[in-house]
């Protein structure tokens, strides 16, 4: 079990990135989604001990994560938003080089791990293709390999399938489903579409705070006969912001459609719509 509490953070600037979170994350695949700028990172990195907290603590099983952070990174993984890599360094080469940084010394142990991380992540057939020729989505498997390497208990992937094409972002989450089976995986990103395939626990965050914590399920059944929709003109949007509490204004098939929140008909042309993660998402965004 992961437990933040209390847990603030201000940057030199002014800006305060972090306001009394306070979460319990347990075994499976946590989402957390919220805009850029929400925090998310901020959060990440905190968690990863790559940088303090002005107050509060985070515990992760017996581990004090703030006073002990050797501890917590002998047990975890991390693959950051944007991570670097040697471009003519083989991934072969590559996940030998970090397991050895993270203990594994014996040769023919190391060989058999970096053997099954690499058919683990599919990439065992362009295990001697050097990583600067690799595509965005061979790239983020190779940081899912890495952050594997010494069986961690916590695994932390910040907007990992941004920037992914399709198929590279199915092959990606499905990886990623796998992974979060038997430990704490914490997948922070802005698509919500990431949150609804794979996580069975979330939260949104949003100006530094939680705002809704939950099954996305139970989620999107409570907001069930709440949404409603209707098209409008493309000049209208500003003054039915002001009449109605408005969830989202879109475009689709040429046509302005909006969609409010209402717990009664609001009548004036609207038409009861089916709730989803993305209304969730932007009702408390918004």
């Amino acid at each position: 079990m992961l437990r933040i509490s209390n847990l603030s953070k201000t940057y030199p600037n002014g800006v305060q990135a972090l306001k009394n979170i306070s979460l319990e994350i347990s075994n499976g695949m946590f989402g957390l989604l919220g805009p850029n700028g929400a925090g998310k990172s901020t959060l990440m990195r905190t968690i990863a001990t790559l940088q303090d907290a002005d107050s509060g603590s985070i515990t992760f099983g017996d581990i004090d994560v703030l006073k002990d952070k050797p501890a917590l990174r002998r047990v975890l993984g991390y693959l950051p938003q944007e991570f670097g890599v040697y471009p003519k360094v083989s991934a072969e080469e590559m996940l030998h080089y970090i397991a050895n940084l993270k203990g594994i010394t014996n040769t023919a142990e190391r060989r058999e791990l970096v053997k099954a991380l690499l058919e683990q992540v599919n990439l065992y057939e362009h295990r001697n293709k050097h990583l600067g020729g690799y595509s965005g989505g061979m790239k983020q498997r190779f940081g899912i390999a890495q952050a594997l390497i010494g069986n961690p208990k916590l695994v932390i992937v910040d907007e990992p399938t941004a920037g992914l094409d399709p198929a590279e972002r199915l092959r990606f989450n499905n990886l990623l489903s796998e992974i979060g089976e038997n430990i704490v995986v914490i997948l922070s990103t802005h698509l919500v579409e990431d949150v609804n395939e794979l996580c069975r626990d979330m939260a949104i965050i949003a100006g530094g705070t939680v705002v809704l914590r939950g099954n996305p399920e139970d989620l999107v059944h409570g907001m069930e006969h709440k949404i409603w929709s209707r098209k409008i003109g493309k000049d209208e949007v500003a003054a039915y912001r002001e009449r109605y509490r408005l969830v989202l204004a879109k475009l689709s098939g040429g046509a302005m459609v909006v969609y409010i929140l209402s717990d009664e008909d609001p009548g004036d042309g609207f038409r009861s719509v089916r709730a989803t993660l993305e209304d969730i998402y932007f009702s408390n965004i918004n």
